[in-house]
């Protein structure tokens, strides 16, 4: 495991390095080819890469004489990856949302440094992020990420949380009712249809990319319930309707039955979490085209972790198999699956584990690999979100690698094909397009 991991490393770094001077033009020779559109893999491929954008993918495609080539022949070469509910600002080595109070925005936004390189690394390319306590920060990282002063994922950011007082977005639980909270840390909270309404308009003017309402209570907020409807459908309605005329579309948080479809029925994007759904909610989803965004796996290290506050670890058992049975009977029913994890609730890096969740609780490989390509990026709204300027694509091999050569930013992740299967289990810098389901 330590070559594994030094041959990772290395390879990570000539990329970054690559990616400061990019050439013009890299071809990248794939041994196979995953071709998430036509759900196939295909041997022998070329990735043409011109002034840091894919011009061309296929078996037939020419070489120019003055191209870099990269000779990835012994290895797997996939789109790269995007993660539809990632928290950067967050760290799962303090899960206590009162821990915001020790830390001021500044600090906050230097320990997402290192979590955006990692998710980088791990071969995410894109996140969509959805919400932080500290209001903009993660606008603030997203712009840094963009202009190149370190490297990261490409970053679609929600900014604060849409949340009615007391509710599951905010971090008033367990507070004394004197203490005054600094305007960063209320700034999403909203009661009401006109106060929705102006907090919308608030929100999108800060430059955000997508609108996060916390439709139910949470599993991970001390005092809320997660069964619980805080949001109304006439409130939520008017968050979908100011964001749209922004053109920017909504992520709810939801749990609860009939939370989840008051959402649905208002016209969100994307249900995250989606816990308690039932055959009504999902019938809704799949006529409305809505996506699921369920984060099977964090459950996993909430269960084996010590650092999680007793009521968290207390309401977290109730719903993992029951949110894992709906997210099976979604992928049977057809309807529409994005991947997201909830990294922040666990280690950043660790993305890719989920992976073997989704197959093991109803989808094929290809179906949870489009889940994080294809479907990601419709769910997103941009096409085919690539990795910025400034960052590299993931890189991942099990084994010494053929060439030294490492690729340029091009969006695409690696992997060899001779990797065991990912298993629940496995680590960060192991996957494998057969990703069996974990026993």
């Amino acid at each position: 495991m330590r070559v594994v991991r030094c041959v990772v490393g290395a390879i990570a770094m000539a990329s970054m390095a690559l990616a400061a001077e990019p050439p013009k033009v890299v071809a990248v020779k794939a041994g196979r080819l995953i071709d998430v559109k036509a759900g196939a893999v295909v041997a022998n491929s070329v990735v043409l890469i011109q002034d840091g954008r894919v011009k061309a993918v296929g078996p037939s495609v020419s070489i120019p004489a003055d191209a870099t080539v990269i000779d990835l022949s012994g290895y797997t070469v996939l789109p790269g990856l995007i993660d539809c509910h990632t928290h950067l600002v967050a760290d799962a080595s303090d899960a206590d949302p009162l821990s915001e109070l020790k830390s001021s925005s500044a600090k906050r936004a230097f320990e997402s440094v290192p979590n955006a390189r990692v998710t980088l690394e791990a071969g995410f390319t894109t996140v969509r992020d959805v919400g932080s306590y500290r209001a903009f920060v993660d606008v603030a990282l997203r712009d840094a990420i963009a202009k190149g002063d370190f490297p990261g994922p490409r970053m679609y950011v929600a900014g604060p949380y849409l949340t009615i007082t007391g509710g599951g977005g905010t971090m008033s639980g367990g507070l004394a009712p004197d203490i005054v909270l600094p305007w960063d840390l209320k700034f999403g909270v909203a009661d009401g249809v006109d106060q929705v309404r102006q907090r919308v308009r608030d929100i999108a003017q800060n430059g955000v990319d997508l609108i996060k309402v916390l439709a139910t209570g949470a599993f991970l907020t001390h005092g809320s319930d997660p069964k619980a409807v805080e949001y109304s459908y006439d409130e939520l309605r008017a968050a979908v309707e100011e964001a749209a005329h922004k053109g920017l579309k909504v992520a709810a948080h939801a749990h609860s039955t009939e939370g989840i479809k008051s959402a649905v029925r208002a016209g969100v994007a994307s249900i995250e979490h989606g816990t308690y759904v039932d055959d009504e909610g999902l019938r809704l989803m799949k006529e409305k085209g809505t996506y699921l965004v369920a984060d099977i796996y964090d459950a996993e290290w909430i269960r084996e972790s010590a650092g999680y506050p007793a009521d968290f670890a207390a309401k977290q058992p109730e719903g993992d198999e029951i949110q894992r049975q709906n997210f099976k009977k979604a992928a049977q029913m057809g309807v529409k699956i994005a991947y997201g994890t909830d990294a922040g609730v666990y280690p950043h890096g660790f993305n890719a584990r989920q992976f073997a969740w989704q197959v093991k609780y109803g989808q094929t490989p290809m179906e949870a690999i489009r889940s994080a390509t294809i479907s990601a990026a419709d769910l997103i709204g941009r096409g085919q979100p690539a990795s910025s300027a400034s960052a590299t694509s993931g890189i991942r091999s099990c084994g010494r690698p053929k060439s030294a050569a490492a690729p340029s930013a091009s969006g695409f992740s690696v992997i060899e094909s001779s990797c065991a299967a990912t298993t629940a289990a496995s680590t960060r810098s192991r996957i494998d397009v057969r990703i069996a389901a974990p026993r």
